[in-house]
This record gives C-alpha cells, structure tokens and sequence, in this order.
C-alpha cells in the first residue's frame, strides 16, 4: 500500500509550505532541502500549516490566498492564453518552401592549380 507524502519548506516569512506531494511505497523518501512528512488527501502544493482556508487537517492555505476559486481562474486563463497562442501561430505548408530557407547552392570545386601559376 502506498503512502502520501509531502515536501515542507519554508517560505519567506517563516512558515511551512507543502512544496511538493508524492504517493509513494515504503520508506519516506530522503530530500536536500526542507523535510518529508506524511498528509492527508487534499492536502495541495501552496498549503501552509495552520492556513484556515480550505483546510485539510492542519494544511491550508493562507487567509488571503485565492484558494480554490483562484487556482480554478488562473488555470483558465492559463489555458485560454495558450489556445490564443496556438491559434496565433500557422504551421508551414508540407512541400513548400518557406520565406527563410533558401535553395542549395552547387558549388563548383575550383580547379586544380598548374605548376605555372605556382612559379608566377
């Protein structure tokens, strides 16, 4: 059976932040930085501990965070953002030569040099 578990690290003023979430089997993972626990579900990544807004056990996020309403606008603009941008950019046609490529050019080799020309 599989165990949640969560990467805490300090933010800049001090509070534990749930920086990543893992589900994973046997032992808590080792990390560099910060330390590894074991959360509920529900617990998300930004969730501070003791942070009143949509709490999970003793994860949630601050009281001024957008909270769930927020994560649900920002990934909707983030989507549409990246659809403008898709719509915005024209593939090239297959089998057509494109404004920036130029034909090959054939080369002529130049011609061997005479001994009379290395004389000269």
């Amino acid at each position: 059976m599989s165990t949640r578990y969560a990467t805490i690290i300090p933010n800049d003023e001090g509070e534990e932040v749930v920086s990543n979430i893992a589900q994973i089997e046997g032992a808590a993972p080792q990390v560099s930085f910060g330390t590894v626990e074991k959360v509920a579900d529900g617990v998300l990544i930004g969730m501070v501990r003791g942070g009143t807004k949509d709490a999970v056990g003793e994860w949630g996020f601050p009281e001024d965070a957008p909270g769930a309403e927020g994560r649900t606008v920002g990934i909707a603009k983030a989507n549409a953002a990246s659809e403008r941008a898709a719509k915005s950019a024209k593939p090239a046609k297959a089998g057509k030569a494109t404004k920036t490529s130029k034909p090959a050019v054939d080369e002529q080799p130049a011609p061997p040099a005479s001994p009379a020309d290395a004389d000269a």
